[in-house]
């Protein structure tokens, strides 16, 4: 017999009270038998249900469970990393608690790994069946991933995917505040590969991923790991600048030409509005990155965990 693989699952939970024991079952009955199993469960803040609970009952009955209560919502990201700050397995598979990801998918992710020499493998699905919304969020973020991160534009960055040790260790050496995920995976290798799975649609509730976190996931992108939107800014400044020295090229050579020709303050109206917008712009881009500075230096925490419950015998 092969020895046993050791393999970690975090599972960042945020209302999932009804989705998560299924979880439990599916990962005992596809994961377990043969490899050694640990499941990390990272409660995000959890409000409209009773997911606390559930959590807390499973790791007491279950030596293969912990869990982990953070003190308020921090981010599905951030969750993930409390969990990989806790985890132990040489292999680590990350998942969502809405079962959209069937868990006997995830032995396949690991197989992938070990057979292909990779350090990550991503997800990728033939049909996804998620909302309009989150479809098109998810497609303008991958977009802007291959610019910004230097993505391969066949690589999907799905939130289930299998990661080795070692690429987690690099991952976890980052404290600030606002991590991504996929970033730091892509700047600690390029050896990932990915492996095309089953995706269901979702059994319970809706998706927690609001216009609002979708944008903040794209700010965390930008800034936290490339300078492209500063360089764009300055980029921009640079062909304004140049179009406005032609143009004053232009108006001087028409006057003198023709004395009599009236002076455009419309044009000159319009102008300078949209030269204000575009300071503004750089303006804000630079406060947010220093903003973010600001935040770290004063050591903003990534998450706080509340308490962490591991049964008797496991601890």
């Amino acid at each position: 017999m092969p020895p046993m693989r050791r393999i970690s699952v975090v599972v960042p939970v945020y209302n999932g009270a009804e989705t998560v024991p299924k979880l439990i079952e599916q990962l005992d009955k596809h994961l377990r038998p043969q490899n050694s199993l640990e499941l990390i469960l990272v409660n995000d803040g959890s409000t409209r249900d009773n997911s606390d609970e559930v959590c807390e009952v499973a790791a007491q009955q279950n030596d293969w469970i912990v869990y982990i209560e953070l003190s308020t919502n921090f981010g599905e990201h951030n969750a993930v990393m409390a969990g990989l700050n806790h985890c132990t397995g040489d292999y680590v598979v990350i998942m969502d608690d809405d079962l959209q990801n069937p868990p006997h998918e995830a032995i396949r992710l690991v197989d992938e790994l070990d057979r292909g020499g990779y350090d990550v493998v991503f997800s990728c699905y033939k049909k996804k069946k998620h909302g309009l919304s989150r479809n098109l969020g998810s497609s303008f973020n991958n977009l802007i991933a291959s610019y910004v991160l230097k993505k391969p534009r066949d690589l999907y960055l799905s939130s289930f995917k299998c990661i080795r040790r070692s690429v987690v260790k690099q991952i976890i050496k980052y404290d600030g505040p606002y991590p991504y995920i996929d970033g730091l995976i892509l700047r600690s290798t390029t050896r990932y590969g990915r492996l095309e799975v089953e995706h269901f649609s979702r059994e319970v509730g809706r998706s927690g991923y609001s216009l609002r976190k979708l944008v903040s996931l794209w700010l965390n992108m930008f800034t936290n790991f490339s300078i492209l939107p500063l360089r764009i800014a300055s980029a921009i400044g640079l062909l304004l600048a140049t179009l406005s020295g032609l143009a004053g090229v232009v108006v001087i050579i028409e006057k003198i030409m023709n004395p009599d020709l009236p002076t455009g303050w419309a044009s000159v109206f319009v102008a300078i509005l949209f030269m204000s917008s575009v300071q503004l712009l750089a303006i804000g881009l630079m406060g947010e990155y220093l903003g973010r500075v600001l935040m770290k230096l004063n050591k903003i925490p990534q998450f706080v965990v509340r308490r962490t419950i591991r049964n008797k015998e496991q601890a």
